[in-house]
């Protein structure tokens, strides 16, 4: 006979579940022109596509919380990307030992994990993962549709919303499969921003639809000191209220 499921059990399959999740939300990728595809997309990539972050460093402050089960855990971690890979060194943490430890530490070890085998790039915007387009506009902003090429938990279904002049802002969206049996729905948000002219994520928020759990909510902020080798001046980093504003559009 199977031992009864209980609620500490569930909830630790639930968070181990969610893990793909926090990769997606965690992972810092901006858009480039990558490999042409086989078919032209009704929009222009190169428009916002950049050469791919080659350095940083950055505070990385995360927080996780499942809702119904009323777990939730924040964790500081500096975190620094170069040629030699991906490193993180956790400061700060409280909260939930299972959300701290299933969800936050997975993060940062699992993106480890794809830097170093070169898995990273199959969750990148460009045209080997998407097709982009068509394109809409309203007021102040425009918006392109991403569709992406193959089910995978690490590419998203939604859109790109740019200003008028390109500018990318944000991406958003529901994952293109879902990372296991326990979520049945993912939304995916992540904001963009210059840092010193080099176009970075600053945040990222995630929602899933967790089976017995409710939704679990995870949310990373970045806060850079360097990008690609050079100090970022106070000056150039995006303030909180100027994400909350973006995100509201």
């Amino acid at each position: 006979m199977r031992p009864p499921v209980t609620r500490q059990r569930t909830s630790q399959h639930i968070w181990v579940a969610v893990f793909t999740l926090a990769v997606a939300a965690g992972a810092v990728s901006t858009p480039h022109a990558g490999t042409p595809a086989a078919d032209r997309s009704t929009f222009d990539l190169s428009m916002v596509a950049e050469p791919p972050l080659q350095q940083y460093r950055a505070m990385r402050r995360m927080h996780a919380q499942s809702e119904r089960f009323d777990h939730e855990g924040w964790m500081d971690a500096w975190t620094e990307f170069d040629s030699a890979g991906f490193r993180y060194q956790i400061v700060a943490e409280r909260g939930s030992d299972t959300v701290r430890n299933k969800v936050l530490r997975t993060l940062l070890r699992r993106e480890q994990e794809l830097i170093a085998t070169g898995d990273f790039g199959r969750g990148e915007l460009t045209p080997d993962n998407y097709e982009f387009g068509p394109e809409t506009s309203h007021g102040d902003l425009r918006y392109v549709t991403i569709k992406p090429r193959r089910k995978d938990a690490m590419l998203i279904d939604g859109r790109m919303v740019l200003r008028v002049d390109g500018e990318l802002l944000r991406v958003e969206g529901v994952l293109a499969k879902n990372p296991s049996f326990w979520t049945s729905h993912v939304e995916f948000t992540r904001h963009y921003a210059r840092v010193d002219g080099v176009r970075v994520p600053v945040a990222t928020e995630s929602i899933a639809r967790v089976k017995l759990a409710g939704r679990s909510r995870l949310n990373v902020g970045y806060e850079y000191e360097s990008v690609n080798g050079r100090p970022v001046t106070t000056a150039a980093l995006p303030s909180p209220g100027g994400i909350a504003r973006a995100s509201a559009r």
